[in-house]
């Protein structure tokens, strides 16, 4: 009981604190930040995180910048633009795209929700309206483009990072002149150079003939040099850090270029600092804070309801580590980096509909699914002494659901107190609203059923008798997670020696894995601590189902609404 009671202490002083911590750098200045709704059109609504600081106001309207997120991202994936923006005068609102985040529809409509974010935003009193500019990530320079080309005077400048005009149906570029004074932010080992800009590799981007043309240049393209004139709206200017794309939105040189160009093209900022000072890092330490806090919370939770529900311990039948042991180690940890890019393929076949609308979420599905009967399968050939579980079928829901509900309650407060949530660069739990609250509702069963498998399987070959707690919880953690970090290695090994991933065609399924890494050996260390404290993989098995439910569906993508 004591551990619990101090886990769980623990746990909400990392949730509220870094909470607290990041709300103080993301109003640095005496910035405020708000939650916004705007219409699209049709009766849908989109999102935004408006970042305003106190000397922008109707008698002095200021500058302003519109934000757009990635692919499968949402709005708070562009706090450091925003911060490091707000805090030097400038108005921002980071937009969720249309079906991202909290806004409706689905991916792709109403122009990415570009034209009605940018309306909402210049109509704002506090905004000078003769000083807007627009920055956008990956597919999140199709809502920018579409709002330029829907306003070709009422913005002054734009940046594409890790982007490209023409995107996804978006607007093409006009030679010089649209878009109106064009940064290219592009990383030298961006996974999409082939999409964006037709080059094999990010650093071959100085020689793309889609960007010639663009800047209307007779041969390779200078980073750093300002192509055109500022004054006269055609001005051009590449970037190209040595970062990838997931890095273009959280490093210094990434954050620092679009700072650069918007302070050179916009006017009116009050408070112009250097581009390289930057202090966005601190808000994504205290959200990774709480990020931890949330672990902590479920997993204190959990102790303190298994003892006064007196769960028994783990009775493991395995000794040592002999050949069997490896085996199953060595298959449970290879098996799903190996299926993840084919079954992924295969996912696509699984499209979104009415009961399961979001795409990325059905091919991860299907990836988990088919894994489940491999493993099935496994079972029949690697035999071997199987523990004795003892299932609390009626009591382990109710801890499981009170145990993830803590970490949800965290998120809340912090989201009600401060404005934030829980993150890591790619990694983020944030509040779901009531769309998304009914996906997870659909999405949850499929989930649950590939964890029962899972754990089950690691549960009864993965442990051993006599060990100790954390060698246990990092034997899991390791099974779980390996593949992936190997996978990884190879690939971004690949991506920084030669230029290009291992498997070039894989670049969005690459990035998403990034993820994939931490989160199985999250999942192994809550399977293993919630097994060694209930003699069963059930109640670890639906917390992790109700974890990743939570997390995948509240930051992917919506693809399929009635009426779209």
């Amino acid at each position: 009981m004591r551990l619990g009671l101090t886990l769980l202490a623990l746990g909400w002083v990392l949730a509220l604190g870094g909470g607290w911590a990041a709300h103080l750098v993301q109003t640095s200045g005496g910035m405020e930040v708000r939650d916004v709704r705007f219409p699209a059109g049709d009766g849908v609504q989109l999102s935004g995180l408006l970042y305003v600081p106190t000397d922008a106001t109707a008698d002095r309207p200021a500058p302003a910048v519109l934000l757009s997120h990635g692919y499968i991202n949402t709005r708070e994936m562009q706090s450091a633009f925003a911060i490091e923006l707000a805090r030097r005068g400038f108005v921002v609102l980071a937009m969720d795209m249309s079906g991202h985040g909290y806004s409706e529809g689905t991916v792709g409509a109403h122009a990415f929700g570009g034209p009605a974010a940018f309306a909402y935003l210049s109509g704002l009193p506090m905004v000078d309206r003769g000083n807007i500019g627009l920055a956008g990530h990956s597919l999140g320079g199709a809502p920018l483009l579409f709002a330029a080309k829907a306003n070709p005077d009422g913005y002054r400048s734009m940046v594409l990072v890790g982007s490209t005009p023409g995107i996804f149906g978006a607007p093409e570029g006009e030679g010089r002149s649209f878009p109106r004074n064009l940064a290219v932010v592009f990383g030298q080992y961006d996974e999409f150079p082939d999409l964006m800009w037709q080059v094999p590799t990010g650093g071959g981007i100085v020689n793309s003939a889609r960007l010639q043309a663009l800047f209307e240049t007779g041969g390779p393209v200078q980073p750093g040099r300002v192509y055109g004139d500022i004054a006269a709206g055609d001005a051009r200017w590449l970037q190209v850090p040595p970062i990838t794309h997931p890095w273009e939105h959280f490093s210094g040189s990434g954050v620092g270029a679009v700072v650069d160009w918007l302070q050179q093209t916009l006017e009116g900022e009050a408070r112009p600092l250097p581009a390289q000072n930057q202090i966005w890092f601190w808000k994504e330490l205290g959200t990774l804070a709480g990020l931890v806090g949330a672990i902590l919370l479920i997993l204190g939770t959990f102790q303190a309801l298994s003892h006064l529900a007196r769960l028994p311990a783990a009775e493991p039948r395995g000794e040592r580590r002999d050949r069997r042991w490896w085996i199953v180690f060595a298959l449970t940890a290879a098996v799903p980096a190996l299926t993840y890019f084919p079954f992924m393929a295969l996912g696509q076949l699984f499209a979104a509909g009415p009961l399961f609308p979001q795409q990325v979420t059905n091919q991860l599905l299907a990836w988990a699914l088919l894994n489940a009967m491999i493993t099935l399968g496994l079972a029949l050939l690697v035999r071997g002494p199987t523990p004795r579980f003892q299932h609390r079928w009626l009591v382990a829901p109710l801890i499981a659901a009170a145990s993830v509900g803590m970490a949800y309650g965290a998120v809340l407060a912090c989201d009600a107190l401060f404005k934030t949530d829980f993150r890591f660069w790619v990694l983020a739990l944030k509040p779901l609203d009531g769309r998304q609250l009914a996906y997870a509702l659909a999405y949850l069963g499929p989930w649950t059923l590939f964890f029962l498998v899972s754990q089950r399987s690691v549960a009864a070959r993965i442990s051993l008798r006599g060990q100790g707690a954390g060698a246990e919880m990092a034997a899991w953690a390791l099974a779980m997670g390996l593949g992936f970090v190997a996978l990884l290695a190879l690939e971004y090994g690949a991506l920084f020696l030669t230029g290009r991933l291992l498997t070039p065609a894989e670049p969005l399924n690459t990035i998403i894995a990034i993820q994939f890494a931490p989160l199985l050996g999250l999942i192994g260390v809550i399977g293993a601590f919630t097994y060694r404290r209930s003699n069963s993989y059930v109640p670890g098995a639906l917390i992790c189902a109700l974890l990743i439910t939570w997390y995948i569906v509240g930051g992917t993508a919506t693809h399929w609404a009635p009426g779209a």
